[in-house]
């Protein structure tokens, strides 16, 4: 390919909470930054807090609040206050529920499709799958794990169709180390290729353990770089 022909791979950091990580991704060069609207996760913000955080963004770095099995109404209020917002769908919603909650499309949403792990990926039917969803603006990929979202872990990338007639978003266990690889792997199996991460760049506590919601600046700046070296 020529230059002008390279795919540009788009990136959201996901799960945000504290000003200093919405300044530290969008300083990294991040794409989308998003919002847990989901008030069972640990990166949960309630929508005045996304309201106030998405206040923090630039032109053109545009804020994503996730909701899971969330109604019309909630889900139209908590976009008022945050007009330029994308609404991705995590939870069981149907193809009707996801334009009843985004005024039959007219306010882009993603759909996210919960991929089974290990061999079990591949009775994924995801090409009805984003049949289905063909009025969302791209089919999020993470893996199906207890709870939504977030959880670290990968399903077998390998195992996806090898030609999806969607936009996809790659998401679920990413982190610097392996983000490349899931991109030689997935962007030639669909129309174009973004990526999604929130555990893989957390900030941990002097146990090790992951501070759910709390991001590591200089982890965001790797995964960030190593996206760009996929490039």
């Amino acid at each position: 390919m020529t230059p002008l022909q390279v795919p540009r791979t788009r990136i959201k950091i996901c799960g945000l909470t504290r000003e200093a990580d919405v300044d530290a991704a969008v300083a990294a060069g991040a794409d989308a930054i998003g919002f847990v609207m989901y008030d069972k996760s640990p990166r949960f913000v309630a929508p005045e807090r996304a309201a106030q955080l998405a206040r923090r963004l630039p032109p053109f770095v545009t804020p994503v609040l996730l909701f899971v099995n969330q109604s019309a109404t909630n889900i139209v209020a908590a976009c008022a206050g945050i007009s330029s917002a994308i609404v991705q769908f995590h939870g069981e919603e149907s193809p009707q529920q996801c334009l009843d909650a985004t005024d039959q499309g007219a306010r882009p949403f993603l759909r996210a499709a919960r991929i089974p792990l290990g061999d079990a990926a591949r009775d994924f039917d995801l090409v009805k799958y984003a049949q289905d969803f063909s009025k969302a603006q791209a089919i999020l990929l993470d893996a199906y794990v207890d709870g939504y979202g977030g959880g670290g872990q990968t399903f077998n990338w390998s195992l996806l169709p090898p030609n999806v007639n969607a936009h996809l978003v790659l998401s679920g266990g990413l982190t610097p180390a392996n983000v490349g690889d899931g991109i030689k792997q997935v962007r030639p199996r669909c129309k174009t290729l973004a990526v999604d991460v929130s555990s893989g760049v957390e900030a941990i506590d002097a146990q090790g353990k992951p501070l759910k919601g709390i991001k590591d600046p200089e982890k965001i700046f790797q995964f960030i770089a190593a996206v760009r070296a996929a490039d």
